[in-house]
């Protein structure tokens, strides 16, 4: 069987990781950036195994970042305030 590629490009990224505790759990993050997101970043909740690529528009979503990284509201509130700081 031949393979059909749809891409297969090789691209320079910025990471950061990032740790913090809130008031009651501690986030492991590895925040990606790179052209391919059109201005977003792509953000890896390392404790969970989730990540999902973020705009300032997806944390105004209700609910979003509750289901993406499948946390309780509380957790979810303190994982946007830290993202509006850093997505703006």
């Amino acid at each position: 069987m031949e393979r059909f590629f749809l891409y297969d490009d090789v691209e320079d990224t910025k990471t950061r990781f990032v740790s913090f505790t809130g008031e009651s759990q501690r986030y492991d993050l590895a925040i990606l950036q790179s052209g391919r997101f059109f201005g977003k970043v792509l953000v890896l909740d390392m404790q969970l195994g989730r990540f999902a690529i973020l705009g300032s528009d997806d944390l105004e979503e209700p609910g979003y970042l509750e289901q993406v990284y499948n946390r309780p509201e509380d957790e979810a509130q303190e994982l946007r305030d830290y993202l509006h700081e850093l997505i703006g």
